[in-house]
């Protein structure tokens, strides 16, 4: 890589540093996610919440609604995204009762869904509710997936899902994301041949992370070798002109940033990025692992926008700032700490760090 866009990559960041600052003072919010369940009719190995059949479901839609009404009183809908998640959403009782709310109040929302209830009609149903985008999860071939998300069948379920997703013809984007470890890693490229047949916008690549069930099961995360591979592989595929995105975890160093995805480190959680839990907390980033401190109100006891205009102190301020390592570390200026769902707070350390992998 020339020296000229590595110092076009220092500049960049330095803004970005300079824009992180001011967020911590005056914080503006894109992202705001509903967990609507935390019901799934699969049990993947790696999920953050921990996500199976039968678990309960979030508020209901009457208290789902007037977050809405206060949301749309005090922000700015033209740049504000709803993101619906799980468990699996589908799963929510009133989900197209509470989206069609959310469509005609001027939301714009998306989700994150398995596709495995995705029929011909629920697709009539999103397209109806005024979905704008979604991403699926396909986390290997065939065999893999359907090991690795505990659902027999859960792949075709998921492929003819994205089908009836792509005929209707209706949706602004839409997304498959893989999570990548150990052992689905070397099916990247025939994975990628199938994935290149559908009339996808993009397709998202991330590693497994340290966190919720994938504790569980530490021969499944990455080694560095992996990593590099990853990195390389999405690298590859993008100076191709293929629409392969890293996910939005991480500080990647000069050599990889921008390179594997379509912008810069960020991690705006609390600042552009907050949250309602199943029991009505009102968070940041859902995958920050839960802890007291983090909750900063409840929708039963607060409005949305007093908690985020009044509270969420302990995320606007550099995560380096609790941990030593990162202090001494020279990369601090442009990285302030890394992604907060993959720290560990009890030891005020990160658990996912690039520096001595990629750069």
């Amino acid at each position: 890589m020339s020296v000229d866009i590595f110092e076009a990559k220092k500049a960049y960041l330095d803004r970005k540093a300079e824009e992180r600052a001011r967020l911590f003072r005056e914080p503006d919010l894109i992202y705001l996610f509903f967990e609507l369940t935390r019901s799934c009719n699969e049990k993947c190995f790696h999920c953050g919440s921990s996500c199976a059949p039968g678990l309960g479901h979030g508020p209901d839609t009457e208290a789902f609604k007037a977050v809405l009404d206060d949301v749309k009183e005090h922000f700015d809908l033209k740049k504000l995204q709803l993101c619906i998640t799980g468990g699996e959403p589908l799963l929510y009782p009133g989900f197209a009762d509470l989206l069609g709310y959310a469509d005609k109040q001027g939301f714009r929302w998306g989700m994150t869904t398995n596709a495995t209830l995705i029929t011909k009609d629920v697709a009539k149903m999103l397209e109806d509710t005024g979905m704008g985008t979604v991403s699926v999860s396909i986390d290997g071939l065939r065999e893999t997936h359907d090991r690795q998300r505990g659902l027999k069948g859960g792949y075709d379920k998921a492929m003819q899902g994205i089908q009836n997703l792509i005929d209707r013809k209706a949706f602004r984007h839409i997304q498959v994301t893989t999570v990548v470890n150990h052992k689905n890693i070397g099916e990247l490229d025939e994975l990628y041949e199938i994935l290149d047949r559908l009339d996808l916008d993009s397709w998202r690549v991330i590693g497994i992370e340290p966190m919720g069930r994938a504790l569980d099961y530490p021969d499944m995360l990455l080694t560095p070798d992996d990593q590099r591979y990853l990195f390389n592989f999405i690298r590859e595929k993008r100076e191709n002109g293929i629409p392969v995105n890293y996910g939005c975890s991480h500080f990647l160093g000069l050599e990889y940033e921008r390179d594997v995805r379509d912008w810069f480190f960020y991690c705006g959680a609390g600042t552009h990025t907050a949250a309602i839990r199943i029991n009505g907390d009102i968070t940041a980033c859902l995958d920050i692992e839960e802890r007291p401190e983090f909750v900063q109100g409840n929708i039963a006891s607060d409005k949305f926008s007093d908690v985020w205009f009044n509270r969420f102190e302990v995320f606007r301020k550099p995560l380096s700032s609790i941990c030593a390592e990162c202090q001494e570390c020279k990369w601090e200026h442009w990285c302030a700490g890394g992604s907060r769902h993959c720290f560990d707070y009890d030891n005020n350390k990160q658990r996912v760090c690039f520096k001595d992998i990629l750069f």
